[in-house]
């Protein structure tokens, strides 16, 4: 399905939107074992690092379960996370977003914040994650030319680290559209994004977004899923296959 008027309005004025139940519970069954095939995994592991073809951002304690941040370019252990990736649904949005037939598909990642592992992300932008100076990003379509998207595997709730966004008004941004480091952030003008198993969140890269840790008894896991411009991206991607291009 196309993208209508009101979520073209939002992805240019908010930088996000979402779809409800693109995907229904039975068909994100898979993804949520696959996703507990890789925390299962990252539980035998001392350190973080490459394993299987993924790379796992990890937090060893002394005692106690391994705290996984994220599992990047988890598609490379577990194959059916990139046919997931592959899917119309994701994809044509994606494209039609930033205006190209193809795309570098940069990131498959699985994200955890299981109950009380402490897992937050600071308020930030995802282009402080693709540009790392020294000529490692170019803006080719002048539209940001990447579009992160968010499949929920759990519900979001208020209780589990929902993911906020804060409006352009409640932070102060330089000329070329990024957080100014150190600048004041009106935490109050925050917007939570809550929503059920099968909910699909496409964002832009200016976005400015984070979330607080997972305070619940539930899970909240999710899987992301970023595309860039053909051109856009100068750096290495680790896992088995990542940066690959897509359709």
């Amino acid at each position: 399905m196309s993208l209508t008027a009101d979520e073209k309005t939002a992805f240019s004025q908010a930088g996000w939107f979402v779809r409800r139940a693109l995907f229904s519970s039975d068909e994100i069954v898979p993804v949520r074992a696959a996703l507990e095939r890789l925390y299962a995994t990252a539980q035998t592991l001392t350190s973080t690092g490459d394993h299987d073809g993924a790379f796992y951002a990890l937090a060893v304690p002394a005692q106690g379960p391994v705290v996984v941040q994220r599992v990047v370019w988890a598609g490379g252990a577990e194959p059916l996370l990139l046919r997931l990736s592959e899917d119309p649904r994701l994809l044509r949005p994606a494209l039609e977003l930033l205006g190209t037939a193809h795309c570098e598909q940069l990131l498959c990642q699985a994200h955890y914040k299981m109950p009380n592992d402490g897992v937050a992300f600071d308020w930030h932008q995802d282009i402080q994650h693709r540009d790392k100076g020294g000529d490692t990003w170019r803006d080719v379509t002048g539209r940001g030319s990447y579009v992160q998207s968010i499949l929920l595997v759990d519900d979001m709730t208020e209780e589990n680290g929902p993911l906020e966004f804060l409006p352009s008004s409640a932070v102060e941004l330089d000329a070329h559209g990024r957080l100014v480091p150190g600048a004041p952030i009106d935490h109050t003008r925050a917007v939570s994004v809550t929503g059920h198993v099968g909910d699909v969140l496409f964002f832009g890269p200016y976005a400015v977004h984070g979330s607080h840790p997972n305070t619940s008894a539930m899970p909240r896991r999710v899987l992301i899923n970023g595309y860039a411009a053909p051109g856009a991206n100068k750096r290495y991607y680790p896992g088995r296959g990542a940066c690959r291009v897509l359709p």
